[in-house]
C-alpha cells in the first residue's frame, strides 16, 4: 500500500509546522507532513510529471469527467493521496464542459486550473477544513463563469459551487481519501452545472478500484464502494 514515496512507511502528519528538506530536491520548506521514518517530499517533487494532463485533456473528446479523471489517475504521475488531485478535479470539469458544448478555451482554461489549483497544498482537507478537491470544483466553476472577486452571479455560483462539494465530501467523513473526495466532488460538480449553467456532462457513478492503495480506506462507508456498486448504479441519474 502506497504511503511515503521514498520508503513506503506510513505519514504522519503534525499540528504545527516544522521545517523539512525534501528528500528529492532537498529544498526546505515549512510543512506539517512526513513519514514515520522522517522522509518529506515537496509538492512539486510529488507532483513531478502531471503536466502530461494536458496533452490528455486537449485530445479528450468525452464529456464524462468522471471518466476522464479516471484517465488522469491512471497516468505514472498520479498517486493514492496527493495536491495533484486538487489540479485533477478542476481539469476533468472544465475538459467535460468543453465536450458537453461549454464555452470556453479549454487550453487556456487548463492552463489557469493547472496554475490555481498547485497552489492548494496537501492535507488542506484537514487543516484548512475545505478538501482541495471541492476546492478545485469551485476552482473549475470560477474559470469557466470568467469568475472575479467584482463578478456578481459568477462570484456567488463559484462560491456556491465549493459548498456543495465540500458538503458532499464532509457528509461522508473522514479519513480522506483522495480519490473518494475527488469522485464527490466531481459529481457535485455534474449536477451544479446542469441546473446553474445549463451545460449537461454525463454522469456516470465510479466503482473503486483503488482501496487497495488505501491504508486508511473506509470501505462499506464509502458511496463508491463495490458492496454499494448496485445502489450506485441505480442512483446514477438523481
Amino acid at each position: 500500500m502506497e504511503e511515503c514515496l521514498i520508503c513506503k512507511a506510513p505519514l504522519e502528519y503534525l499540528t504545527e509546522d516544522e521545517v523539512m528538506e525534501c528528500a528529492i530536491c532537498h529544498r526546505k520548506e515549512p510543512s506539517k507532513a512526513r513519514c514515520v521514518n522522517g522522509h518529506y517530499v515537496c509538492s512539486d517533487c510529488h507532483t513531478q510529471g502531471m503536466d502530461s494532463i494536458f496533452g490528455l485533456c486537449l485530445s479528450e473528446t468525452s464529456a464524462d469527467p468522471v471518466a476522464i479523471l479516471r484517465r488522469m489517475m491512471d497516468l505514472p504521475f498520479c498517486h493514492m493521496h496527493g495536491p495533484e488531485h486538487h489540479v485533477m478535479v478542476g481539469a476533468a470539469l472544465l475538459t467535460a464542459y468543453r465536450n458537453a458544448g461549454g464555452r470556453l478555451d479549454l487550453e487556456k482554461a487548463l492552463h489557469e486550473m493547472y496554475s490555481r489549483g498547485k497552489a492548494v497544498p496537501g492535507g488542506a482537507c484537514g487543516f484548512w477544513g475545505a478538501c482541495g478537491a471541492g476546492i478545485s470544483a469551485g476552482q473549475f466553476l470560477a474559470i469557466a463563469t470568467a469568475s472575479t472577486p467584482l463578478a456578481t452571479e459568477p462570484w456567488g455560483l463559484s462560491n456556491q459551487m465549493t459548498a456543495r462539494a465540500l458538503d458532499g465530501i464532509g457528509r461522508v467523513g473522514g479519513p480522506r481519501c483522495c480519490k473518494r473526495d475527488s469522485f464527490l466532488a466531481v459529481l457535485a460538480a455534474v449536477d451544479f452545472a446542469r441546473e446553474r449553467l445549463g451545460v449537461e456532462m454525463e454522469r456516470t457513478v465510479p466503482v473503486c478500484s483503488y482501496s487497495r492503495q488505501n491504508n486508511q480506506c473506509i470501505g462499506r462507508r464509502c458511496p463508491f464502494s463495490a458492496a454499494n456498486a448496485p445502489q450506485n448504479a441505480a442512483n446514477a441519474g438523481d
